[in-house]
């Protein structure tokens, strides 16, 4: 073993350890089913919360839960460990591991909703990448504002004319942790399994006592907001054990390594901005400088498509942060056009679904998909090993992998280690939060409008770009429908196709709107050309239909009617969000669409 290979292994052997400190520790797992009433929660589905109240469904649930505690029968308390954890339904990821309980002391279970004053606001980006707190993997923090939502509650409601609104729920700030107890009965056995459920009816408790209508259908817990104040009363109620025989904890296997380096492989130092929350990098495949330097010639291979005639590059040009400089959509080696617009491919690490529909989890597997597809490369993973092997990247290949031998597996590995080295954050906004610029006082104004809520009943009139767009990537990678066809009128099902979900119709992930400006035409269809007619679809040219995001579908049926002055501040502020190196940089011809 080459001495730089047993470095990466030194780094990697916290992995290792790790696990079997997972084994050695006696532990516990504690499991959350979620119910509406008496059924399990199904996203998307209209519900009933109580006779007389409003048919309403969920889109999202997620929350933050810490300080966990076991409570003694003398009084006496015993934190555990972890002390925060993520709860997502949406992602499946509803059940954690503590550390066991004392058998046969213990009177009941203590833990909140939401994080202590040090923890809410600490800088994001201290956190380590797979950290409950780490903002790419939550989704949760406020962004720019600071600060974390400790429970996003989101979905829609049928109003007494049959129409659909959207309501959007945050609960936040210190004045409103919620405290949870949940006793636990004599005989019952912890040792394995902590069976809990959380019953969102009770939440919707709450909504008695402030019926759901035009000025009620959001809160974002400012101060003396009583409906936050209701609902996060309403939590503590929500949680109960979970005597059914459902409550059943999912061990999941932990996969083994497979690492492939070159004895003499270099380490690459991967470096991004401070400003940038830890990325979550593949432990399988440690980024060298011979594999990224690989993956960038790969990159620019016209070998992987059928005739010879297109590499990744020609539909990801770097001098438009990635992208397909002005066309609507690619067209593919033989000439054929996509039916989607070419995504941008900067900062690509801090993602974990890929493409429009997010039908792959993983950058390696994404990577391999436009080789074989029939309007993109059309080429088969057989052939291009072939070429390649005749074309004299073996040798390359050992460099970066340690072996000649060129397969599937390889070529995919070092596409991905390039990729992940394309890191965007040295824009115009970046130098300003440094403090090393100064926004316009139009740009600045953009940006507030960008960052504020549109919330009539606490007199905020912002363009809520943030829900969808916060964070420092602009950007919460997930999927929404924002409001470009009606139901009737929609040609690509987006999100739906791939999870069959009637909800996730005209669902698509939300770009990054890092270097926006270089990067039209914009949408998954590339409708728009400019970013003023973007703008102007936020501002009147919603479309509404029983997806449409709650975020957008809580606003008036006109629209929120951004003055044309607003307008052209928010097109002013997105600008400031380019690359300083492609500012300058010479621009590429403008193709026909």
């Amino acid at each position: 073993m080459g001495s730089r290979l047993k470095s990466f292994s030194r780094r990697l052997g916290f992995i290792a350890t790790f696990f079997l400190a997972t084994l050695e520790v006696d532990a516990v797992t504690l499991q959350i089913r979620h119910l509406f009433g008496e059924r399990p929660l199904r996203l998307g589905e209209l519900e009933t919360v109580s006779a007389g109240s409003p048919m309403m469904s969920v889109t999202r649930f997620d929350y933050l839960l810490s300080d966990f505690r076991w409570v003694k029968f003398d009084g006496s308390e015993s934190p555990l460990s972890p002390q925060v954890a993520y709860i997502s339904v949406g992602s499946d990821r509803t059940f954690l591991t503590l550390t066991a309980a004392p058998l046969g002391t213990s009177a009941a279970l203590r833990f909140r909703v939401g994080l202590p004053p040090h923890l809410n606001h600490a800088n994001p980006v201290q956190f380590a990448a797979l950290d409950p707190l780490n903002p790419s993997v939550n989704g949760l923090h406020w962004g720019w504002q600071g600060g974390y939502v400790f429970m996003a509650l989101e979905g829609n409601w049928r109003r007494s004319d049959g129409s659909l609104d959207g309501y959007s729920f945050h609960l936040a700030t210190d004045a409103l942790v919620m405290p949870i107890e949940i006793p636990i009965r004599e005989g019952t056995d912890v040792s394995v399994v902590i069976p809990l459920v959380l019953d969102i009816a009770r939440i919707f408790g709450a909504v008695k006592k402030l019926p759901l209508d035009i000025g009620h259908t959001s809160t974002h817990s400012r101060t003396n907001d009583a409906l936050a104040s209701l609902m996060a009363a309403n939590v503590a109620r929500a949680f109960r054990w979970d005597h059914s025989p459902a409550a059943v904890a999912a061990v999941a296997a932990v996969p083994a390594l497979k690492i492939e380096i070159g004895p003499n492989a270099t380490p690459y130092p991967f470096t991004f901005s401070r400003l940038f929350p830890v990325p979550a990098l593949p432990r399988d495949n440690p980024l060298t400088e011979e594999g990224v330097r690989l993956g960038d010639r790969l990159f620019g291979e016209n070998l992987l498509s059928i005739n010879g005639s297109q590499s990744c590059a020609s539909c990801h040009q770097a001098s438009s942060a990635f992208t397909d400089a002005g066309r609507r959509t690619s067209r593919g080696a033989e000439g054929i056009a996509g039916a989607r617009n070419t995504q941008s491919l900067e900062n690509i690490a801090w993602q974990t679904t890929f493409f429009w529909d997010g039908r792959t989890a993983s950058l390696r597997e994404q990577v391999l998909q436009p080789i074989g597809n029939p309007i993109e490369m059309h080429e088969s993973l057989t052939n291009v090993v072939s070429k390649l092997e005749r074309a004299g990247y073996g040798a390359a290949f050992e460099a970066a992998f340690g072996t000649s031998l060129i397969t599937v597996d390889r070529l995919s590995r070092a596409l991905e280690q390039y990729l992940l080295t394309r890191v965007s954050g040295d824009s115009k906004f970046d130098r300003a939060a440094r403090g090393e610029e100064i926004l316009t006082s139009e740009e600045q104004r953009g940006f507030e409008l960008f960052q504020t809520e549109y919330d009539p009943r606490h007199e905020q009139f912002g363009a809520d770009c943030f829900h969808c767009h916060g964070g420092t990537f602009f950007s919460d990678f997930a999927f929404h429908n924002n409001g470009l066809d009606r139901a009737e009128s929609l040609r690509d099902t987006g999100r739906a196709a791939i999870t069959g979900r009637s909800s996730d119709r005209g669902r698509f992930k939300t770009p990054s709107l890092r270097n926006v400006a270089i990067t039209g035409p914009y949408m998954h269809d590339g409708r728009f050309a400019s970013l003023e007619e973007v703008v102007a679809h936020y501002s009147t040219g919603v479309q509404r239909s029983p997806a449409l995001d709650p975020n957008l579908a809580k606003h008036p049926a006109n629209g929120i009617s951004l003055c044309s002055a607003d307008q052209r501040a928010l097109v002013a502020f997105l600008k400031t969000l380019t690359e300083v190196s492609l500012v300058n940089s010479e621009k590429p011809k403008r193709r026909q669409p």
